[in-house]
């Protein structure tokens, strides 16, 4: 199916994805670009992100969302037989989860239909 063919509900829910992941990118990679260009080290990053209570919940929380949302791409993306489906949970590791799994929604909309 194409985005011309689904319904209104569907194509609001499909671009409402699509500025999700447009922003989450936007603001990802100006974060990690000004993170590099500080010559922040990996011990450096993983104090960061444990460096206290509520960070380190933070953490762990954004860590499992990211393993459930690699479970769940890779398992409907194999069941509905999404089209490119394995490129998703690349892209969450690759880039994050905020963008790929926003991609993945959107394509197993239009596998769905409306």
């Amino acid at each position: 199916m194409t985005f011309s063919e689904l319904s209104g509900a569907a194509k609001a829910e499909c671009t409402a994805y699509a500025v999700l992941a447009v922003a989450a990118f936007i603001g990802t990679q100006t974060v990690l670009v000004k993170a590099i260009q500080s010559g922040i080290t990996g011990q450096e990053t993983w104090a960061a992100l444990t460096g206290t209570p509520i960070v380190l919940f933070t953490s762990i929380d954004l860590i499992a969302v990211f393993i459930v949302a690699l479970i769940f791409m890779i398992a409907e993306g194999r069941r509905l037989r999404v089209k490119w489906w394995l490129i998703y949970p690349i892209l969450s590791t690759a880039i994050g989860v905020s963008f790929g799994f926003p991609l993945f929604l959107i394509a197993r909309r239009l596998r769905l239909g409306a």
